[in-house]
């Protein structure tokens, strides 16, 4: 009985003492995808990368409707063409489809890396940003991704705020 006393007192104690360590435990959560989509530097690189690509889209768009326009008008006079004619239009709509097709997917591509690659510095900044809120706020852990946040947790608007105020 005096060694259950004894394992109970110090089971409470062990309780005591890791509750007390935890009571100063200060945990953040930062809304990556909300930083994304309003944080200036991310805005200026969306409207740097449709720059940057508005004009191959553009020509992309001007290619697939010479496209359409092409094989609408195959459909409407192939009845009236000799089978060659047919035949060697077939093969050109083919051509051209086939290069519309590797054009886009390059297109896609490009502005894949590219998208990548301005995300990646935006949230480069995100992450100093959030270093220098948690060090100024004195967290302890900054979280990027959960299931579940109390808001009063979360310290995206603070973030966002400081990297407006950075650039």
């Amino acid at each position: 009985m005096k060694k259950f006393t004894r394992t109970i007192v110090a089971a409470s104690l062990l309780a005591g003492l890791s509750f007390s360590a935890f009571a100063d435990f200060k945990a953040g959560f930062v809304n990556t995808d909300r930083v994304f989509r309003e944080a200036n530097a991310a805005k200026a690189a969306q409207t740097k990368l449709e720059q940057e690509f508005s004009k191959r889209e553009k020509e992309l768009i001007t290619l697939r409707d010479g496209l359409k326009r092409s094989s609408d008008a195959f459909e409407r006079d192939a009845p009236t063409m000799s089978e060659s004619q047919r035949i060697a239009k077939q093969r050109d709509l083919v051509d051209q489809d086939r290069e519309f097709q590797r054009k886009s997917r390059e297109f896609q591509e490009d502005l894949g890396n590219r998208k990548n690659e301005e995300l990646a510095r935006v949230l480069d900044q995100a992450n100093k940003v959030v270093q220098q809120v948690a060090e100024a706020e004195q967290y302890d852990v900054i979280l990027q991704e959960a299931v579940y946040v109390n808001p009063k947790h979360d310290i995206t608007d603070k973030v966002i705020k400081a990297l407006n105020a950075a650039k």
